[in-house]
């Protein structure tokens, strides 16, 4: 595939000749600029370059000029009108025109005066393509009139008495400047009592005796004239009385309590409220319906004044001023409009076209009220110009199709209102011109490898060519996943390898013809130093060397230069270079610094440094190392918009060498006191190139780094406030959002002070929708983040984009992002509601999908209502519960888990988007089939007699079902706690009671009871009881149980402490015939704790007592080692429990046969008791 270049809208980047800057104006229909040398056969319109202001107020004492130029191709010539008609300047002897200009000087200062030449004037520039018109320029000469004679009687008020001293300058062109002076020409003290207003008039809020002087004087400041008018001088004689009365605050002015005011867009907004009172008021502003913008708000006159520049629509409403003292307050009410003259939002461009092209002119303006629109072409209203077939006018737009070489003209655009016009010129130039490649042949490129390469191939045409890029002889074309072709015509090859020399051919193709042109590549090996110069420390006096060896292409001749301290090496013939080393004889403190290897071939420049210390020959102390001593001697210089270089003085690096130098800046108009990061630089720089941005005071410190940490700041260097510019960014987190069915409430996140880059930031909020092909509606609004459209329809995709704008322009154009006007509940129910029952506790509902478009939002999902239908009783008692259950996005089905059995059951569904639910459908009934029964409410044991128990229960709570019948499940358990045979027993459904006969005496019993609905068994409970005992076995279990009380049982322990005594005797008399050593010693002192007697405070084996459990056996102890115990002599085994590890389970899995005395302790029922320690168990344990 080729890879060909299209024309587009915008040019990325500008050739190497004037011809395709004018290539790129072509293609975004700009003016377009001649160059003599490449376009002499070329045509272009007209344009004017340079006119006078529309309101041209002049010097009556000097020369009118009158400026009008103009460029095109022939060179115009050029005509003017006067009041609306041909004005010959032939026949007037005081005006000339200037050679090859349209400027009139009309000579007054011989002759002739300036009221004479007062008028409107028009130029006109014009050649065989059209004519271009200028502004009407409106003439009139400075006035500067004197004050009208009056007298003025002295002014005599007592003190405490507020006062106004008329000043009533004359009217003159423009309006004077008023100041208050004496006779000395000292500008009279103003304060928040005395102060000057807007109509020069000077106002007192309370007179003093200090006020009293014959010399208030009133002057006129006439610019333009540079002359000043005075009025008669005012007395004023204040009488000092024993007491002023104080008084609350009225306003001088404004009159009233409400009054209006009108200003146009862009001007400065300026309200006044003077107040009088005792004492003096205080004058505060509000904004009733928002908050007063921040950076264009000014307080001027002791705040009697409120100033907002740049001012905009936004800016429209009620302000309030207050005036308050300690005896009260009082507000005056100023409604503002602003209005506006007209204001470009696309002024029509320059139009070149090739013949039978198309194109289109555009001129929209806005401003309050919208301005009108009318066309003419060279100069003439196009309703009366010539008829051209290839042109259709529709409103602010004209419209160009199959255009021919006579359809060039210049265009007008005039957009008025009743506060001024917009007058733009626009001209339709129509070229045939086949391609031209501007590209000198075969220039060689060479680049060195691994870096981008740039081909370039300026071109010309009309129509636009497309350019195609060819490799080698054999013509192979280049593929846009290697290679970048600019708009320009350049080829860039992103990263140029040893492979990508060659032969390049550009093509530049119209229909008109062909051009093309070859250009040759070479790359070469990068330059490298192998071999850096590196750190040392050297005596002084002695000798050192530093070492740059450099590898570089074979084609490339190098040349290798060293630097100290970024400078040239002292003239000093103790610096040599020898081959690839530098030589430092006889090192002195002096030679201490940076020693910087350079080497420069024609394509590329490498660098490395090593630092040199200079130290004392004798030895000293150990160096203190330390951070480095901050920089200093900060110094900005090369200051333009963008960019500064800051150069600074490092301090003592310490002992360290600085391995990099921090800067920082601070922003003093928007963040002041808060320091950023700017950049940092290697140790051995002393100066930065910093890039700055727009509309920033500036100022910079650096901070010095060595292998210790950070020096301190720097001292800041001078401030630099950097020009204004159009915004780099646009706000962020741009989103649309309806809060109500019919408005969308598009938000952002606006741009912070730094990046606003200049003053007036307002924001351009757009939106159309998005299906639809309607124009985009714009507003502009400051000091908001946040706009709301009303009258939306419900639920419609918009676009919406928000661009930020100031004072110098616009910020790029913002992406388009999409939202959604509001939402309202949804309009229809799911239909076709299905129930599927899964199980007595489970069912799966299934729903038709309601249409989209009545979701009027976002779909959130679908909602299901159910809930169990109560009985009469218990609807009386409460309110019945629904449940919910959501199902998130488009789903048609859902389970509902958790049901009860045996219910009756009612569902509804409902679709749910942002804004809430949907209509309900119609109720959905369902029932769900019998689940197994709950375990009985209750089971006791009463009655018990010798052979007899009786049971009685509470039906299950949830009998899930009908019941069928109880199971009754009992054994006996042993003295021995051995489970005996389980015994199964059915009990009718209707029984809540039932006696069990031909029991065993005395024995207890485990009952398991449940009951059973057709699905199956429930859950069981369980309950133990025992039958009663007779006498003789009563006294046999107390015999048992008092065992340790009877005379044989304490004969035994005696016999058993003899024997141990014995055993004792008879070790000690083996001992002593071993012989006495320390370890025996030690084990006499250390009785075996298995043969210790038993203890007397409790009755223990001391073995098994609680403090020894956490102690190791000791040596020679029955238990095992790792403190098992064996099975036959453990109370916990489950064999105690007749069926061992193979015991009964319940349902759930929980063990029956728990019944060993250490796990479970029975309440003393009959004749059982509570387990004492089992003198059995106590002798097993000894033994």
């Amino acid at each position: 595939m080729q890879l060909k270049i299209m024309p587009k809208k915008k040019c990325l980047s500008a050739g190497r000749v004037p011809l395709i800057l004018f290539l790129c104006q072509m293609i975004s229909a700009l003016e377009v600029p001649l160059d003599p040398k490449l376009l002499e056969d070329l045509v272009q319109p007209p344009t004017i370059t340079q006119q006078s202001p529309k309101d041209y107020i002049i010097d009556p004492r000097e020369n009118i000029v009158i400026q009008c130029e103009a460029k095109g191709k022939p060179p115009p010539s050029f005509s003017w009108t006067r009041n609306g008609t041909h004005f010959d300047i032939d026949k007037d002897p005081l005006v000339t025109m200037k050679p090859g200009s349209g400027t009139l000087i009309i000579n007054i200062m011989s002759e002739g005066k300036a009221e004479t030449y007062e008028g409107v004037y028009q130029c006109t520039a014009r050649n065989e393509r059209g004519a271009a018109i200028s502004n009407n320029i409106v003439i009139r000469p400075s006035r500067s009139p004197l004050w009208t004679k009056e007298k003025l009687e002295p002014m005599i008020l007592r003190n405490g008495q507020p006062l106004v001293l008329p000043c009533r300058p004359p009217i003159g062109l423009p309006p004077p400047i008023i100041f208050w002076m004496d006779n000395s020409f000292q500008r009279l003290p103003q304060s928040e009592r005395v102060s000057q207003g807007l109509n020069g008039d000077l106002y007192f809020s309370n007179v003093l005796p200090e006020d009293t002087r014959e010399d208030y004087i009133c002057y006129a400041r006439f610019n333009h004239t540079q002359t000043i008018q005075q009025k008669q001088p005012i007395s004023v004689k204040v009488i000092s009385a024993k007491s002023s009365r104080e008084r609350p605050p009225t306003f001088l002015t404004p009159e009233g309590n409400a009054s209006n005011k009108e200003e146009l867009r862009g001007n400065v907004l300026s309200l006044e409220c003077i107040a009088e009172g005792l004492p003096t008021p205080i004058i505060y502003w509000i904004k009733e319906d928002g908050i007063l913008p921040i950076n264009r708000t000014f307080y001027r006159n002791f705040k009697k004044t409120l100033q907002i520049i740049h001012v905009s629509e936004a800016d429209s409403g009620n302000y309030q001023c207050i005036a308050k003292n300690a005896l009260g307050a009082i507000h005056h009410t100023i409604s503002v409009t602003v209005k506006a003259a007209p204001y470009w939002i696309m002024a029509p461009q320059n139009l070149v076209l090739s013949p039978g092209e198309d194109g289109t002119l555009i001129c929209r303006a806005n401003g309050n009220p919208k301005p009108r629109i009318s066309w003419l072409t060279n100069g003439v209203p196009i309703e009366i110009a010539p008829d051209d077939p290839s042109r259709k006018i529709d409103g602010d737009t004209i419209i160009f199709s199959n255009v021919q070489e006579r359809s060039s003209a210049v265009y007008q655009c005039n957009a008025s209102n009743e506060y001024g016009y917009l007058l733009a010129n626009a001209f339709v130039n129509v070229l045939a011109e086949p391609p031209r490649i501007l590209t000198s042949a075969n220039t060689l490129y060479q680049v060195i490898a691994n870096r981008p390469a740039l081909l370039d191939c300026a071109f010309f045409g009309s129509p636009l060519p497309t350019i195609e890029w060819f490799k080698g002889a054999k013509g192979s074309a280049l593929h846009e996943d290697i290679y970048v072709l600019h708009e320009n015509g350049t080829l860039e090859i992103p990263v140029a390898q040893k492979d990508s020399t060659g032969t390049y051919t550009c093509v530049a193709r119209n229909k008109l013809g062909m051009a093309k042109n070859e250009v040759h590549l070479e790359i070469k090996d990068p330059t490298r130093i192998i071999k850096q110069p590196e750190y040392a420390i050297v005596q002084r006096g002695s000798t050192v060397s530093f070492e740059c060896k450099v590898k570089h292409d074979q084609t490339l001749v190098p040349t290798v230069m060293w630097l100290k301290d970024n400078g040239e090496l002292p003239s000093d013939e103790r610096f040599t270079f020898e081959k690839e080393q530098l030589v430092v004889a006889d090192v002195s403190d002096d030679d201490g610094g940076t020693y910087t290897c350079v080497a420069n071939t024609t394509l590329d420049s490498v660098s490395a440094s090593a630092v040199l210390s200079v130290v004392a020959p004798t030895p000293t102390p150990a160096p203190i190392y330390d951070v480095p001593n901050p920089p200093f001697d900060l110094e900005l210089t090369n200051q333009l918009d963008k960019s500064v270089q800051l150069s600074w003085t490092p301090g003592n690096d310490n002992n360290s060498p600085i391995t990099k130098f921090i800067i920082e800046y601070e922003d003093a108009m928007h963040q002041a006191g808060l320091w950023h990061y700017q950049a940092e630089v290697s140790g051995t720089q002393t100066t930065a190139q910093l890039k700055l941005s727009p509309y920033v005071n500036y100022s910079f410190r650096v901070m010095a780094v060595n292998g210790i940490g950070r020096s301190l700041p720097s001292q800041a260097s001078e401030q630099y406030l950097t020009k204004a510019a159009e915004p780099d960014t646009n706000p962020t987190a741009v989103e649309g959002l309806g809060s109500e069915p019919d408005n969308l409430v598009i938000t952002w996140k606006p741009l912070n002070g730094f990046e606003s880059n200049g003053p007036g930031l307002q924001y351009k909020v757009s939106w159309r929708q998005k299906d639809g092909d309607d124009e985009w509606t714009s507003v502009f609004v400051a000091n908001v983040s946040k706009y709301i459209v009303s009258g939306t329809p419900t639920f419609v995709p918009y676009l919406i984009k928000v661009q930020a704008l100031n004072d110098a322009g616009f910020a790029p154009e913002p992406a388009v992002v999409m939202g959604h006007s509001g939402e309202d509940l949804p309009m229809v129910a799911p239909g076709n509601v299905r129930v599927n029952v899964v199980n007595s506790t489970l069912a799966e509902v299934h729903w038709d999908p309601v249409p989209l478009k009545s979701i009027r939002g976002h779909l959130q999902g679908y909602r299901i209502y159910y809930w169990k239908a109560q009985n009469s009783s218990k609807r009386n008692r409460r309110h019945i519960e629904k449940k919910i259950l959501t199902f998130q996005g488009s789903k048609t089905h859902g389970m509902l888990p958790g049901l009860e059995p045996f219910s009756h059951y009612t569902l509804n569904v409902r679709v749910v988007n942002g804004k809430g639910e949907g209509p309900a459908s119609p109720d959905k009934v369902f029932n769900t089939p019998e689940g197994v029964p709950s375990a009985p409410s209750s089971l006791k044991i009463v009655n018990p007699t010798l052979d007899s128990l009786t049971l009685e229960w509470d039906p299950p709570s949830h009998p899930n079902g009908i019941l069928t019948e109880y199971t009754l499940k009992y054994q006996p358990i042993n003295s021995t706690h051995e489970l005996g045979p389980l015994v199964d027993l059915k009990i009718p459904a209707n029984k809540t009671r039932w006696t069990l006969k031909n029991l065993n005496v005395s024995t207890r019993y485990k009952f398991y009871f449940y009951a059973q609905t057709s699905a199956g068994s429930g859950s069981q409970i369980t309950e133990e009881a025992v039958t009663t005992v007779d006498e003789g076995k009563m006294a046999m279990a107390s015999r048992q149980v008092d065992i340790a009380t009877q005379g044989w049982f304490i004969g035994l322990m005696c016999a058993v402490a003899l024997l141990i005594l014995i055993l004792l005797i008879v070790c000690f008399i083996r001992r002593n015939k071993g012989g006495k050593y320390p370890v025996k010693e030690k084990e006499d002192a250390h009785a075996d704790p298995e043969i210790q007697p038993m203890k007397e405070d409790d009755g223990t084996f001391g073995e098994y007592s609680d403090a020894e459990d956490h102690k190791p056996l000791k040596k020679g102890s029955r238990t095992p080692s790792d403190r098992t115990v064996k099975k036959e002599d453990s109370d916990d085994s489950l064999v105690d429990y007749g069926e061992g590890v193979n015991g009964q389970f319940n349902e759930d899995g929980s063990f029956i046969g728990q019944y060993s005395g250490k796990k479970e302790k029975e309440p003393a029922e009959g004749n059982e008791s509570s387990e004492a320690p089992s003198p059995v168990n106590a002798m097993n344990s000894f033994v």
